[in-house]
């Protein structure tokens, strides 16, 4: 799960680097509102590729690990529906 949300980050960020060089060294030569929207759309793209490498994947367990204190471990599973062991 961390290699494919990593390279999707990777190529969607490379995407938006593409964008906007492209934009203003060779398109804005032909048109400055082509090469503005491409801009916007790479400035769409950034915050998508920061949730789609940030997102939570079905079997990750990041802040919900088991803290030790078993009470605390027994009222948050109780919140999340989850059964005890």
């Amino acid at each position: 799960m961390y290699a494919r949300r990593r390279r999707n980050y990777f190529l969607m960020m490379s995407g938006c680097v593409v964008l906007f060089v492209s934009a203003w060294t060779v398109v804005r030569l032909w048109s400055l509102p082509v090469a503005v929207a491409m801009c916007v759309v790479a400035m769409v793209i950034l915050p998508v590729a920061a949730m789609v490498a940030n997102r939570r994947g079905p079997d990750d367990r990041w802040w919900d690990d088991p803290s030790g204190d078993p009470t605390s471990d027994a009222w948050w599973d109780e919140l999340d529906g989850k059964k005890r062991r």
